[in-house]
């Protein structure tokens, strides 16, 4: 089982093209806040990330940004939170973001969701920490990735245990339970020749 405390949100900078992104994204902070659980992310007032802070703070929750110092003007850092941290870089950032959360949600969103979501379970599955991803899909945003995730451990480039680092939930109250639930044991990466 794993104790929710602080979630780590990984999503667009952008609004995204389907106004249910937005819907989706203000459940989540809500619920966030409902649970008692501070939201860690990007730190930027822009696009889905300024969404779920807000929602959070709408709802009196507690939030968490953390922002390189470049990306201050270009992200607008959003100064109505909780806590804003000030980082040198993105890896300062993904780094600071990792140790602070018990678990993380990715919402729809480009290269940066993606990496993120990417290095978060890289992390999970190399051992250095040990900790759930799940990629928040209501409407199939992230179907392509799950079909790559399977296709993966079908070609043997992944063990099925550590596939299931990365879950899908329909719902935030779905992803928030599947995170608490989670309880993976750490299995090395490594394939062996006669592994099934």
């Amino acid at each position: 089982m794993t104790d929710l405390n602080r979630v780590g949100v990984f999503c667009g900078s952008s609004p995204g093209g389907d106004p249910d992104y937005t819907i989706l994204t203000v459940e989540l902070g809500h619920l966030l806040a409902a649970r008692g659980i501070e939201l860690v992310y990007g730190g930027g007032d822009v696009g889905l990330m300024g969404t779920v802070a807000d929602a959070v703070m709408d709802a009196g929750g507690s939030v968490t940004g953390v922002i390189p110092s470049g990306l201050f003007s270009r992200e607008v850092a959003h100064r109505g939170i909780t806590n804003l941290v000030e980082v040198a870089s993105m890896h300062d950032r993904k780094a600071q973001m990792y140790e602070m959360a018990d678990g993380f949600i990715a919402l729809p969103g480009g290269f940066g969701t993606l990496e993120e979501l990417a290095e978060a379970s890289t992390w999970t599955q190399l051992g250095i920490h040990n900790k759930p991803v799940v990629l928040l899909d209501r409407d199939g945003f992230w179907s392509g990735l799950v079909d790559w995730l399977d296709a993966a451990v079908s070609a043997r480039f992944l063990k099925d245990r550590n596939r299931r680092i990365i879950m899908a939930a329909g719902s935030p109250e779905e992803a928030l339970d599947m995170m608490a639930g989670w309880a993976e044991p750490y299995a090395e990466k490594w394939l062996d020749a006669d592994e099934a």
